[in-house]
This record gives structure tokens, C-alpha cells and sequence, in this order.
């Protein structure tokens, strides 16, 4: 893992795309937060960033810690970047630092074929039979919803069955007590997916 403190390379990357107002802090529960006018501004310059970054820099960024590689992925998932398909599986099935994966699952939602759903279901496939870990379980149920309904399939059926993995997990132990349902999840994915739609209308990198 790379540390921008030790890292000039990776510090002047985190000083043009991670931390300019904070970005890396707005991308998740806040947006919903936001003014309209808020958005606006945010979305125009996360679909700016996204244009401007290259595979290379966002291979960097991929390096180094949570705060880098969530970034990363969102501006993989605006930009449209399936060539990092292969890496962020890698880096969701591994889950070696806290509060990336949901980004990572937000780019395989936004991708939105069946390798993506598969990457999913592999994830939850390994970590729903973890109940003492609390990773990114619960934005991969809510992205592989999303993705069985934009593919018209149901491979989140088996995990959210009343005898599925999703219960099972949650029962524990430890019993999850604070926690909301795999639709609510489906939900909250599908809005971050529209503020990917709309910071792309920005990023002339995009490839759809």
C-alpha cells in the first residue's frame, strides 16, 4: 500500500482528486444531503475529475488507502472504465481496508452486465458466510439487486431467501441490530447510480 505522506507521487494525485473540498468525505450518505445547488456543483466537478484522471493516475490511486481508492472508483464508475472490471473484484473480494467496497460495488452496478453481477454474488457468496465481519455485505446485496433488475435476472434470490446467506448473516452471531432490508439497500444503491448518471453528463472521458 502506498502513503501519501511518504508518496509525492500518490500526495499531489490525493491533492487534485481526493480531498478538493473534501470530495472524498461527499462521496456516499451526504449527497442526499445536498441542495439542489450543491449537487449541481458537486456532480459537474466529480464528472470533471473523472475526465480528467488517467488509467495510470487511477492505478495509483488504487494503491494507496481507503480514502484513494474509494475516489477511484467512483470516478471509474463515472468515466465508465470497465477496463478496471478485473481490479476492483480483486480489491472487493480481498476487502483490505474499510469503507472502499462500496464504491466498488457502485462501479459493478454501474457497469451493469452479468460479470459484474457475478463478482457480486462471489462476494457475498464468501463474506455472508462471515457473520463476525461487517464489510460492504450489505451495498453488494443492494448493487446485485440493482443489477437483477436492470438484467431482468435473480441471482440475489438465493442469498436473500428466508434460508439464504442474507439471514443468516444477520442472525449471526453477532445479530445485526442495525440494519435495513435488502430492498432499502437496492434502493440506496439505485441513488448513488443516478449521481453517477449525472456527474457523467460532465466527464467527456465517458464511454456511453
Amino acid at each position: 500500500m502506498r502513503f501519501p505522506n511518504e508518496d509525492p507521487e500518490l500526495a499531489d494525485l490525493v491533492r487534485r482528486y481526493v480531498t478538493p473540498d473534501r470530495r472524498y468525505l461527499k462521496l456516499g450518505g451526504s449527497i442526499a444531503r445536498m441542495t439542489a445547488g450543491e449537487r449541481a456543483d458537486f456532480t459537474r466537478e466529480l464528472g470533471g475529475a473523472a475526465g480528467d484522471i488517467t488509467p495510470d493516475e487511477l492505478d495509483i490511486l488504487l494503491e494507496g488507502g481507503w480514502r484513494e481508492r474509494k475516489t477511484a472508483a467512483w470516478l471509474i464508475a463515472v468515466a465508465y472504465r470497465t477496463e478496471f472490471r478485473e481490479r476492483l473484484g480483486e480489491l472487493l473480494l480481498a476487502s483490505g481496508v474499510c469503507y472502499a467496497g462500496s464504491a466498488y460495488c457502485l462501479a459493478f452496478a454501474t457497469f451493469g452486465t452479468r460479470a459484474d453481477a457475478d463478482v457480486l454474488a462471489a462476494y457475498l457468496d464468501r463474506y455472508l458466510r462471515r457473520p463476525d465481519l461487517y464489510y460492504d455485505q450489505t451495498a453488494a446485496i443492494g448493487a446485485l439487486l440493482h443489477l437483477d433488475t436492470k438484467l431482468d435476472a435473480d441471482q440475489a434470490a438465493r442469498f436473500v431467501a428466508p434460508d439464504g446467506l442474507w439471514h443468516q448473516w444477520i442472525d449471526g452471531p453477532p445479530r445485526k441490530e442495525h440494519h435495513s432490508t435488502p430492498d432499502r439497500y437496492h434502493e440506496g444503491m439505485s441513488q448513488f447510480r443516478i449521481v453517477v448518471a449525472e456527474s457523467a453528463e460532465h466527464c467527456p472521458a465517458k464511454k456511453r
